[in-house]
Protein backbone atom coordinates (compact mmCIF):
# COMPACT_ATOMS: atom_id res chain seq x y z
CA UNK A 1 0.00 0.00 0.00
CA UNK A 2 0.90 3.59 -0.92
CA UNK A 3 2.30 5.99 2.09
CA UNK A 4 -0.31 8.80 2.06
CA UNK A 5 0.82 10.51 4.85
CA UNK A 6 0.98 14.23 2.78
CA UNK A 7 -2.67 13.63 2.64
CA UNK A 8 -4.50 16.21 5.06
CA UNK A 9 -7.77 16.87 6.41
CA UNK A 10 -7.90 20.13 4.92
CA UNK A 11 -7.10 18.43 0.92
CA UNK A 12 -10.05 15.57 1.74
CA UNK A 13 -12.60 18.52 2.14
CA UNK A 14 -10.87 20.67 -0.56
CA UNK A 15 -11.54 17.24 -2.85
CA UNK A 16 -15.05 16.63 -1.38
CA UNK A 17 -16.01 20.43 -2.14
CA UNK A 18 -15.40 19.90 -6.02
CA UNK A 19 -16.24 16.76 -6.30
CA UNK A 20 -19.57 17.79 -5.26
CA UNK A 21 -19.98 21.13 -6.69
CA UNK A 22 -17.85 19.82 -10.01
CA UNK A 23 -17.15 23.42 -10.65
CA UNK A 24 -14.34 25.41 -9.33
CA UNK A 25 -15.57 28.82 -8.50
CA UNK A 26 -18.25 27.73 -6.45
CA UNK A 27 -16.35 24.99 -5.12
CA UNK A 28 -13.88 27.95 -3.67
CA UNK A 29 -16.68 30.16 -2.72
CA UNK A 30 -17.85 27.05 -0.20
CA UNK A 31 -14.55 26.44 0.96
CA UNK A 32 -13.55 30.31 1.57
CA UNK A 33 -10.50 30.39 -0.76
CA UNK A 34 -9.65 31.61 -3.90
CA UNK A 35 -10.01 29.49 -7.49
CA UNK A 36 -6.10 29.18 -7.86
CA UNK A 37 -5.57 27.92 -4.09
CA UNK A 38 -8.48 24.87 -4.59
CA UNK A 39 -6.83 24.43 -8.09
CA UNK A 40 -3.44 24.01 -7.03
CA UNK A 41 -4.07 22.14 -4.02
CA UNK A 42 -6.30 19.37 -5.96
CA UNK A 43 -3.15 19.25 -8.19
CA UNK A 44 -1.00 18.24 -5.29
CA UNK A 45 -3.58 15.69 -3.63
CA UNK A 46 -3.41 14.02 -7.31
CA UNK A 47 0.53 13.64 -7.08
CA UNK A 48 0.51 12.59 -3.46
CA UNK A 49 -1.75 9.72 -4.48
CA UNK A 50 -0.35 9.44 -8.43
CA UNK A 51 -3.45 9.24 -9.95
CA UNK A 52 -5.86 12.53 -11.65
CA UNK A 53 -8.74 12.84 -9.87
CA UNK A 54 -10.92 14.98 -12.01
CA UNK A 55 -10.54 15.27 -16.07
CA UNK A 56 -11.07 19.48 -16.79
CA UNK A 57 -11.06 21.32 -19.53
CA UNK A 58 -12.08 25.31 -20.15
CA UNK A 59 -15.61 24.30 -20.10
CA UNK A 60 -16.47 21.61 -17.76
CA UNK A 61 -15.37 19.94 -14.46
CA UNK A 62 -15.48 16.24 -14.22
CA UNK A 63 -14.57 12.89 -11.55
CA UNK A 64 -12.28 10.55 -13.26
CA UNK A 65 -13.06 6.72 -12.24
CA UNK A 66 -10.62 6.91 -9.43
CA UNK A 67 -12.42 10.00 -8.15
CA UNK A 68 -15.91 8.77 -8.33
CA UNK A 69 -15.13 5.88 -6.19
CA UNK A 70 -12.86 7.66 -3.80
CA UNK A 71 -15.70 10.34 -3.28
CA UNK A 72 -17.99 8.32 -0.93
CA UNK A 73 -15.13 7.18 1.12
CA UNK A 74 -14.01 10.45 1.28
CA UNK A 75 -17.51 11.90 2.45
CA UNK A 76 -17.72 8.99 5.45
CA UNK A 77 -14.30 9.86 6.65
CA UNK A 78 -15.58 13.27 6.26
CA UNK A 79 -18.84 12.48 8.47
CA UNK A 80 -16.96 10.65 11.17
CA UNK A 81 -13.87 13.47 11.43
CA UNK A 82 -17.39 15.78 12.10
CA UNK A 83 -19.02 13.96 13.94
CA UNK A 84 -15.82 13.77 16.91
CA UNK A 85 -15.34 17.01 16.09
CA UNK A 86 -19.23 17.51 17.28
CA UNK A 87 -18.38 14.45 20.60
CA UNK A 88 -15.45 17.19 21.66
CA UNK A 89 -17.60 20.16 21.50
CA UNK A 90 -19.94 18.63 23.51
CA UNK A 91 -17.14 17.53 25.84
CA UNK A 92 -15.96 21.32 26.75
CA UNK A 93 -19.51 22.70 26.47
CA UNK A 94 -20.62 20.15 29.06
CA UNK A 95 -19.12 19.23 32.19
CA UNK A 96 -17.86 19.50 35.57
CA UNK A 97 -16.68 22.84 36.92
CA UNK A 98 -14.27 22.25 40.49
CA UNK A 99 -14.61 26.27 42.48
CA UNK A 100 -12.33 25.84 45.16
CA UNK A 101 -12.85 28.39 47.80
CA UNK A 102 -10.34 29.45 51.16
CA UNK A 103 -11.65 28.16 54.61
CA UNK A 104 -13.53 31.09 56.33
CA UNK A 105 -13.40 33.27 53.23
CA UNK A 106 -17.02 33.51 53.13
CA UNK A 107 -18.89 30.57 52.74
CA UNK A 108 -21.71 32.06 52.57
CA UNK A 109 -20.72 34.47 50.00
CA UNK A 110 -19.65 31.17 48.05
CA UNK A 111 -23.14 30.50 48.36
CA UNK A 112 -24.46 33.74 47.27
CA UNK A 113 -22.55 33.72 44.20
CA UNK A 114 -23.71 29.88 43.22
CA UNK A 115 -27.42 31.04 43.51
CA UNK A 116 -29.47 30.12 40.95
CA UNK A 117 -26.45 28.35 38.94
CA UNK A 118 -28.05 25.22 38.52
CA UNK A 119 -30.98 26.52 36.72
CA UNK A 120 -28.62 29.11 34.99
CA UNK A 121 -26.01 25.84 33.67
CA UNK A 122 -28.40 22.75 34.10
CA UNK A 123 -25.45 21.48 31.77
CA UNK A 124 -23.00 21.83 34.28
CA UNK A 125 -22.16 20.23 37.72
CA UNK A 126 -20.31 22.47 40.14
CA UNK A 127 -18.23 20.98 42.66
CA UNK A 128 -16.89 23.21 45.59
CA UNK A 129 -14.03 22.28 47.87
CA UNK A 130 -12.46 23.63 51.02
CA UNK A 131 -8.76 24.54 50.75
CA UNK A 132 -6.87 25.63 54.75
CA UNK A 133 -4.53 27.92 55.00
CA UNK A 134 -1.62 25.63 54.25
CA UNK A 135 -3.13 26.48 50.21
CA UNK A 136 -4.36 29.74 49.94
CA UNK A 137 -4.49 29.43 46.21
CA UNK A 138 -7.61 27.15 46.67
CA UNK A 139 -6.83 24.11 44.61
CA UNK A 140 -5.39 26.90 41.31
CA UNK A 141 -2.03 26.44 42.30
CA UNK A 142 -1.79 22.44 41.57
CA UNK A 143 -4.77 22.27 39.11
CA UNK A 144 -7.14 20.72 41.16
CA UNK A 145 -9.46 23.66 40.59
CA UNK A 146 -10.83 25.61 37.83
CA UNK A 147 -11.95 28.38 39.87
CA UNK A 148 -11.45 29.61 43.53
CA UNK A 149 -12.95 32.26 45.97
CA UNK A 150 -9.51 33.63 47.45
CA UNK A 151 -8.14 36.59 49.48
CA UNK A 152 -5.21 37.90 47.05
CA UNK A 153 -2.28 37.89 47.21
CA UNK A 154 -1.52 34.12 46.48
CA UNK A 155 1.57 32.01 45.03
CA UNK A 156 0.37 31.59 41.48
CA UNK A 157 1.17 32.61 37.82
CA UNK A 158 -0.75 34.58 35.61
CA UNK A 159 -3.82 34.58 37.52
CA UNK A 160 -6.63 36.70 36.22
CA UNK A 161 -8.76 37.97 39.27
CA UNK A 162 -12.01 39.87 39.72
CA UNK A 163 -12.99 41.62 43.26
CA UNK A 164 -16.36 40.08 44.62
CA UNK A 165 -15.78 42.17 48.27
CA UNK A 166 -13.68 44.05 50.32
CA UNK A 167 -13.53 44.29 54.64
CA UNK A 168 -11.23 45.76 57.17
CA UNK A 169 -8.59 44.17 59.04
CA UNK A 170 -9.02 43.67 62.73
CA UNK A 171 -6.89 42.65 65.16
CA UNK A 172 -7.92 39.27 67.01
CA UNK A 173 -7.16 39.45 70.60
CA UNK A 174 -6.86 37.43 73.74
CA UNK A 175 -10.29 38.73 75.76
CA UNK A 176 -7.19 39.58 78.95
CA UNK A 177 -4.49 41.15 76.26
CA UNK A 178 -3.79 44.91 77.34
CA UNK A 179 -4.90 46.66 74.15
CA UNK A 180 -8.48 44.35 74.08
CA UNK A 181 -10.39 46.96 75.23
CA UNK A 182 -9.57 49.77 72.59
CA UNK A 183 -11.86 50.69 70.34
CA UNK A 184 -9.60 50.91 67.03
CA UNK A 185 -5.75 50.16 66.81
CA UNK A 186 -3.25 51.01 64.28
CA UNK A 187 -0.37 48.37 63.07
CA UNK A 188 2.33 49.77 64.39
CA UNK A 189 1.37 48.75 67.99
CA UNK A 190 0.55 44.99 67.30
CA UNK A 191 4.14 44.00 65.21
CA UNK A 192 6.04 43.54 68.45
CA UNK A 193 3.03 40.93 69.73
CA UNK A 194 3.60 37.19 69.44
CA UNK A 195 1.46 36.57 66.36
CA UNK A 196 -0.41 33.25 65.12
CA UNK A 197 0.70 32.44 61.52
CA UNK A 198 -0.49 30.23 58.37
CA UNK A 199 1.81 27.70 57.51
CA UNK A 200 5.21 28.27 55.61
CA UNK A 201 3.13 26.84 52.64
CA UNK A 202 1.25 29.51 52.37
CA UNK A 203 4.22 31.78 50.82
CA UNK A 204 3.25 35.32 49.94
CA UNK A 205 -0.21 35.01 52.07
CA UNK A 206 1.38 34.23 54.93
CA UNK A 207 3.64 37.15 54.94
CA UNK A 208 0.77 39.51 53.79
CA UNK A 209 -1.36 38.42 56.71
CA UNK A 210 1.51 38.85 59.42
CA UNK A 211 2.00 42.59 57.88
CA UNK A 212 5.33 42.12 56.47
CA UNK A 213 5.08 45.15 53.88
CA UNK A 214 5.59 47.49 57.22
CA UNK A 215 7.85 45.37 59.37
CA UNK A 216 10.87 46.74 57.72
CA UNK A 217 12.66 43.65 57.00
CA UNK A 218 12.48 42.26 60.64
CA UNK A 219 10.71 39.29 61.14
CA UNK A 220 7.62 38.65 63.10
CA UNK A 221 7.38 36.44 66.50
CA UNK A 222 5.94 33.49 65.58
CA UNK A 223 3.71 32.64 68.38
CA UNK A 224 2.25 29.24 66.19
CA UNK A 225 0.92 28.12 63.11
CA UNK A 226 -2.26 27.56 61.97
CA UNK A 227 -4.32 26.31 59.18
CA UNK A 228 -7.55 27.32 59.93
CA UNK A 229 -9.74 29.79 61.50
CA UNK A 230 -10.44 27.68 64.18
CA UNK A 231 -7.33 26.20 65.13
CA UNK A 232 -6.17 29.79 65.08
CA UNK A 233 -9.08 31.69 66.89
CA UNK A 234 -8.60 28.79 69.78
CA UNK A 235 -4.82 29.68 69.80
CA UNK A 236 -5.33 33.50 70.19
CA UNK A 237 -8.64 32.56 72.76
CA UNK A 238 -5.60 30.40 74.67
CA UNK A 239 -3.11 33.27 74.73
CA UNK A 240 -0.76 31.86 72.88
CA UNK A 241 -0.39 35.15 70.34
CA UNK A 242 -2.83 37.80 68.22
CA UNK A 243 -3.89 37.27 64.67
CA UNK A 244 -4.52 39.62 62.09
CA UNK A 245 -7.92 38.64 60.25
CA UNK A 246 -10.75 40.19 58.53
CA UNK A 247 -14.30 42.09 59.63
CA UNK A 248 -16.18 39.09 58.97
CA UNK A 249 -14.35 37.22 61.93
CA UNK A 250 -16.40 38.72 63.73
CA UNK A 251 -19.66 37.28 63.10
CA UNK A 252 -17.78 33.66 61.89
CA UNK A 253 -15.72 33.27 65.02
CA UNK A 254 -16.71 35.31 67.37
CA UNK A 255 -16.83 33.29 71.23
CA UNK A 256 -15.37 33.90 74.71
CA UNK A 257 -12.14 35.08 75.54
CA UNK A 258 -11.97 36.52 71.66
CA UNK A 259 -11.78 40.31 71.01
CA UNK A 260 -12.02 41.88 67.65
CA UNK A 261 -10.65 45.27 67.27
CA UNK A 262 -10.28 47.46 63.65
CA UNK A 263 -7.09 48.30 62.76
CA UNK A 264 -7.91 51.31 60.76
CA UNK A 265 -4.38 51.70 59.12
CA UNK A 266 -4.55 48.24 56.87
CA UNK A 267 -5.42 48.91 52.80
CA UNK A 268 -8.65 46.55 52.43
CA UNK A 269 -8.37 43.04 51.66
CA UNK A 270 -10.25 41.72 49.45
CA UNK A 271 -12.01 38.64 48.34
CA UNK A 272 -11.81 38.08 44.33
CA UNK A 273 -12.91 34.70 41.87
CA UNK A 274 -9.70 34.04 40.52
CA UNK A 275 -8.66 31.21 37.26
CA UNK A 276 -5.84 30.82 35.45
CA UNK A 277 -6.59 31.75 31.46
CA UNK A 278 -4.33 28.73 30.36
CA UNK A 279 -6.18 25.97 32.55
CA UNK A 280 -9.88 27.11 31.99
CA UNK A 281 -12.12 24.67 30.37
CA UNK A 282 -15.31 26.09 28.29
CA UNK A 283 -17.57 25.48 31.47
CA UNK A 284 -15.32 26.82 33.84
CA UNK A 285 -14.99 30.04 31.91
CA UNK A 286 -19.31 30.20 31.21
CA UNK A 287 -19.41 29.98 34.71
CA UNK A 288 -16.69 32.33 35.45
CA UNK A 289 -18.41 35.00 33.02
CA UNK A 290 -21.53 34.40 34.69
CA UNK A 291 -20.37 34.71 38.16
CA UNK A 292 -18.34 38.26 37.61
CA UNK A 293 -21.54 39.77 35.50
CA UNK A 294 -23.80 38.89 38.24
CA UNK A 295 -21.66 40.16 41.71
CA UNK A 296 -20.85 43.48 38.92
CA UNK A 297 -24.88 43.68 38.56
CA UNK A 298 -25.62 43.26 42.26
CA UNK A 299 -23.03 45.96 43.57
CA UNK A 300 -24.50 48.97 40.67
CA UNK A 301 -27.56 49.06 42.99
Amino acid sequence: MRPFADVNLRSLRYFEALGTELNYRRAAEKLFITQPALSAAIQNLERVIGDRLFDRDTRSVALTATGREWLPHVRRALAEVDAALEAVARLVEYGQVRIGYLIGTGADLLFELLEGVDEAFPDITVDTVEYDFSDPTAGLASGATDLALLRPPVDAPDLQMSIVAEESWVACLPRTHRLAGRTELRIEELLDEPIVVAPKSAGRWREYWYAADVRGGVEPTIAAEAATYEAEATLVSRGVGISFTTSSMYRLYDRPGLVFVPIVDRPPSYTAIAWRPDRLTTPARRLAEHLVTTRRDAGSH
